[in-house]
């Protein structure tokens, strides 16, 4: 990774975090497979840092069946006490079941509004919410957005999707830009 641009501070840690941020973190999503594992990911990540997470990333993608709705919305409770016995994953029985919860509400909205995508972009107007912030303390926890959100999919039945977690959903998914300004990627995300 190169290191003579100018980055958000926070992804400065360890290689695959700078790699995350650098190639993926903000660009604006369009795809169910990939905003379902988004929330699969985000979810896990309660009450952890999300560097955890990211190094244990490609263990949930072969655990949860590369992170395909349809398959993991079927794992029944031996499977879940399979996933938990695993040490490549965050081993928390509620956020396992929580998964499994959240595939089968992803696909019933789906279903009711022919992607998840459609459905989420919805709460942002269908653009990037653009923030231009300069200083990481500035950069929102939540927002009005993420408020109704997470209040639309708890109303649906998903687990974990309180505003935090959907306010870095949206971050990660490029529903919303919180590249610092000074960062390289704030203009590239955009165009």
């Amino acid at each position: 990774m190169s290191t003579d641009k100018e980055r958000c501070p926070w992804c400065l840690g360890f290689e695959q975090y700078i790699k995350y941020h650098d190639e993926e973190w903000g660009v604006p999503v369009h795809d169910d497979q990939t905003h379902f594992e988004f929330l699969i990911l985000e979810g896990a990540q309660a009450g952890l840092s999300w560097a955890t997470v990211l190094k244990k990333r490609e263990n949930y993608r072969n655990l949860l069946a590369n992170f395909s709705a349809k398959k993991v919305a079927n794992f029944d409770q031996s499977k879940i006490d399979e996933l938990l016995q695993n040490p490549g994953i965050i081993r928390n029985k509620l956020k396992l079941n929580g998964a499994v919860t959240n595939a089968q509400k992803f696909l019933e909205v789906q279903q009711e509004f022919g992607s998840f995508d459609r459905y989420i972009w919805s709460f942002v107007d269908h653009k990037p919410i653009v923030n231009k912030i300069k200083s990481m303390k500035e950069a929102p926890a939540t927002s009005p957005e993420s408020d109704a959100l997470s209040k639309d999919l708890k109303k649906r039945g998903f687990k974990f999707v309180g505003s935090t977690i959907m306010y870095a959903h949206m971050q990660a998914c490029g529903l919303v830009n919180d590249h610092l300004l000074s960062c390289f990627r704030f203009r590239e995300v955009i165009k």
